[in-house]
């Protein structure tokens, strides 16, 4: 059974994340990406809203009964097949986990650049995420 606690207590750490996101958004290109402090923690909280959203989606497709989900690139399509997002919607959130990957296991890797524009310009699609699984409260 859905727990709806279990995605209260998400979507709160998520609007921290993001609130924390937008903050660090207003820095400009050259103080962000001179910054270790400003990247270090962009990166952080971008992989920790990304994880945020698909635990959510986990326990949603869990308990749900909605299938069974083998990495978590399979998420998007599990909930876009039963009607909760829409295609565009799940192509962008296969990149964010496709760039969580990169967060987590490439981390000497990372393109700052990247990063910075991410963070410019894909923090609404989280907000929007956020929606969907809000609507299970």
């Amino acid at each position: 059974m859905l727990r709806p606690e279990v995605i209260r207590k998400r979507l709160e750490k998520l609007d921290g994340y993001l609130n924390i996101l937008e903050n660090i958004r207003n820095h400009d290109r050259q103080a962000f990406l001179s910054n270790p402090e400003h990247y270090g923690s962009a990166e952080r909280f971008l992989q920790l809203a990304i994880e945020t959203i698909n635990d959510m989606a986990a326990h949603v497709i869990a308990e749900g009964n909605l299938g069974v989900v083998n990495r978590n690139r399979d998420i998007p399509a599990c909930l876009r097949t039963h009607g909760y997002i829409d295609v565009e919607l799940e192509e962008r959130w296969i990149r964010m986990i496709g760039f969580r990957n990169i967060l987590v296991h490439e981390y000497l890797e990372v393109d700052r650049e990247i990063v910075y524009e991410t963070l410019a310009h894909n923090l609404a699609d989280l907000r929007k995420l956020a929606g969907v699984f809000a609507q299970f409260l």
